[in-house]
């Protein structure tokens, strides 16, 4: 039987009755990479011999009558995460051969529950892209199209998962960094509320792994079915304990309806400073439709929705106004002459980013009480709506582009061109207010690409666009294998 695309609930039943052993499915998935990932480059790090020492004290546990949640399932982990033994880079060339001393908290969250670790996965060079290339591991293909980039900067996740190495992974977001690869790969992610779940050693070399937050970023999971990412993220949900020294159990409130007849969804297609493509759109309609049909409330418009012209800008003050922090002086200055030159005039996202970019502190307290006001705008939202269904990016996978100049980019969008980062408004929408984002698969392009979208929901009721994105799963379908990866692997050990 070949076990590469089963779930990891499936894979824990057919543990649980002896169908199946850790060992077997850890060579499995290993034998999976190490015949495709030369074509996709996925696991950058891989740590074998450690997995199947894992799997097997797996198996040894289970015959003793343990059976944890993630117990002898075969998982990966975004190559930012510290683990111990294992080089942490973050892409970046200089530190190539940093080897941090402890794991990052969710990696001791998953070796806690059972899971066998396989290896660490491709990001972009200091996790700042849409993309995942960089000098030391090269570029993430997409399994659906090798000529096409997976997305970033969880794109080495997600692709492992489109490609069948293993059943989980963990990522991480604060541009779409979940959601964006998930969309592209044609699996599912979820960004959890702001704080939900600590991510202590998920943090740039050489910085101490200290129990601190990184405004807007989260720590999330990524799977190929929506009730996997549930499963994950009650492993990785839960406060650091070394801030409040307690241990990492919250209870999330349960979603707020079992039915799909009885949600109330407002779908978004536009947005003012981006158009969304034909593909995308297509993907919309798709989940709009279901939600009709399943009898859900489905709304195009209303008065409560927060203005999303001000919640990208807000999202792109608060996004770059820390990216320059480390800068070196000489370029700091030279930001600061460019951002003198623009003209009062000009409020595009372009000008915005450079503006942030050297921004006051003054200016970035002003930028936090706009967040404020926006959070308590959804709050008014979510009395009237469980889920808002919008795009992640305006369109599937794009061809791979390594040009430096990240501002001199430009996206496609159905032939016309726009500014590379401007495709970042979308996913902004729930990062800015630090509100919880399912991103679901819902069917493919007509040349194969795939294509998802984001359900948003209230802040701390994860559990509702989790659950909402199992009733969909149900009607529209989910996640199917790339063509022809589904052909078996060889076990190289049984």
């Amino acid at each position: 039987m070949n076990w590469n695309f089963r779930s990891a609930e499936e894979l824990s039943v057919a543990l649980r009755v002896g169908e199946v052993t850790s060992v077997e499915l850890t060579d499995w998935a290993i034998a999976r990479i190490e015949r495709d990932d030369k074509a996709i480059n996925a696991i950058c790090v891989p740590d074998f011999d450690r997995a199947r020492t894992a799997a097997r004290a797996a198996d040894e546990a289970r015959a003793r009558g343990e059976d944890r949640p993630l117990l002898g399932i075969p998982v990966s982990v975004k190559e930012s995460y510290n683990i111990a033994g294992l080089p942490t880079t973050w892409g970046m060339p200089q530190h190539a051969k940093y080897l941090p001393a402890e794991d990052a908290v969710q990696v001791s969250r998953l070796q806690a529950a059972g899971a066998v670790i396989l290896g660490k996965t491709n990001v972009p060079l200091g996790l700042k892209d849409v993309q995942s290339f960089n000098e030391i591991h090269g570029a993430t293909n997409n399994p659906w199209d090798h000529d096409r980039t997976s997305g970033g900067s969880s794109g080495g996740s997600a692709a492992a998962l489109s490609a069948g190495f293993g059943a989980l992974s963990i990522g991480s977001d604060i541009g779409g960094s979940l959601r964006t690869p998930a969309h592209f790969c044609g699996v599912y992610a979820h960004k959890p509320t702001l704080g939900l779940a600590a991510s202590r050693g998920m943090v740039a070399p050489p910085a101490p792994a200290l129990p601190t937050e990184l405004d807007l970023a989260v720590v999330g999971p990524m799977a190929r079915t929506a009730r996997d990412l549930t499963l994950l993220l009650d492993v990785m949900a839960g406060p650091d304990p070394l801030t409040l020294g307690v241990a990492h159990d919250l209870r999330l409130p349960p979603a707020r309806h079992e039915r799909l007849r009885d949600f109330r969804a407002l779908v978004l297609d536009d947005h003012p400073l981006i158009p969304t493509g034909s593909a995308v759109r297509a993907g919309l309609k798709r989940v709009a439709d279901a939600l009709i049909d399943g009898g859900a409330r489905v709304e195009r418009h209303s008065p409560l929705l927060p203005d999303l012209t001000e919640a990208a800008i807000v999202y792109t003050q608060l996004l770059f106004s820390g990216s320059v922090a480390r800068f070196p002086v000489d370029a700091y200055e030279q930001l600061r002459n460019r951002a003198a030159e623009l003209s009062a005039d000009d409020q595009s996202l372009g000008a915005a980013r450079l503006r942030a970019m050297v921004c006051s502190h003054r200016d970035w307290v002003e930028a936090n009480n706009l967040r404020e006001l926006h959070r308590h705008g959804w709050r008014r939202l979510f009395a009237e709506f469980d889920a808002v269904v919008c795009p992640i990016t305006p369109t599937p996978a794009f061809p791979h582009d390594h040009d430096p100049d990240l501002l001199g980019r430009r996206i496609d969008i159905d032939g016309v061109e726009y500014p590379y980062l401007d495709q970042l408004v979308w996913a902004g929408l729930a990062t800015m207010p630090g509100l919880p984002a399912t991103a679901i698969p819902t069917g493919h392009t007509p040349d194969g690409l795939p294509v998802g979208v984001q359900l948003i929901g209230p802040m701390f009721e994860d559990r509702t666009p989790l659950w909402l994105a199992e009733l969909l799963e149900q009607t529209i379908g989910g996640f199917r294998p790339p063509k022809d990866a589904t052909s078996s692997s060889q076990p190289l050990r049984v």
